[in-house]
């Protein structure tokens, strides 16, 4: 009854906008984004369909704004640890501490409730409406990424920026597929390897990461 009790207490403080996005989240965790409609998220919030369009506007900004909440911390800190990266005597960014910068943050919040339901959120968004993706990865990261790639491009400087583009590409599939855990290098190695120890996925990372950006 107490824990009860609780929970009402708690749904009552919230905000309009915190109960839909928190039944947005729920709703997209059980299916796909695209399945879920903006009324079956003001019902489950417990609000009406205007206040949604008040607050929002459309699903795609509950999206975006739900995205948005979730990967705040990571781009904050990539951000703060971005702007400390270490140069060497040519002035140049190092580029290990570049790449630790960058994916440090993202597998630092696995083992926090906040980073398992980014991560959900994130690989919901693989089958989402290509305008809607690059829409919502943009507003979360396109002024870390935009730092990373400078840095990079400082610290690789005969690297062209299409090779450079490449390159960040891969470095982001080996990102995602790592915050994923599927499970498949456990299996694979027969529980040699443990990919939910995110210091030791990092230093992994970074190292098979810098070969490649580091490659002819």
């Amino acid at each position: 009854m107490a824990k009860a009790t609780k929970k009402v207490i708690a749904d009552v403080e919230m905000s309009t906008p915190q109960r839909i996005l928190q039944a947005a989240e729920r709703l997209f965790s059980e299916r796909s984004i695209g399945d879920v409609s903006l009324r079956e998220i003001t019902s489950a919030a417990g609000v009406n369909s205007a206040a949604a369009h008040y607050h929002f506007g459309s699903k795609d900004a509950v999206l975006d704004e739900l995205f948005a909440v979730r990967s705040r911390p990571i781009a904050e800190q990539r951000e703060r640890l971005l702007s400390q990266v270490k140069t060497d005597r040519q002035g140049r960014p190092i580029l290990e501490e570049v790449l630790r910068a960058f994916l440090r943050p993202a597998l630092d919040m696995l083992n926090t409730p906040e980073g398992l339901a980014f991560t959900m959120l994130r690989s919901r968004m693989v089958f989402e409406r290509e305008e809607v993706k690059r829409n919502v990865l943009d507003h979360a990261f396109g002024r870390t990424n935009e730092m990373a790639l400078q840095a990079l491009a400082k610290a690789l400087p005969k690297l062209s920026r299409h090779e450079l583009y490449w390159r960040f590409h891969f470095m982001l599939g080996a990102m995602v597929y790592t915050m994923a855990r599927p499970g498949r290098i456990e299996s694979i190695s027969h529980g040699e390897i443990d990919t939910t120890d995110p210091e030791a996925a990092l230093e992994h990372m970074v190292r098979f990461v810098a070969a490649g950006f580091r490659a002819p």
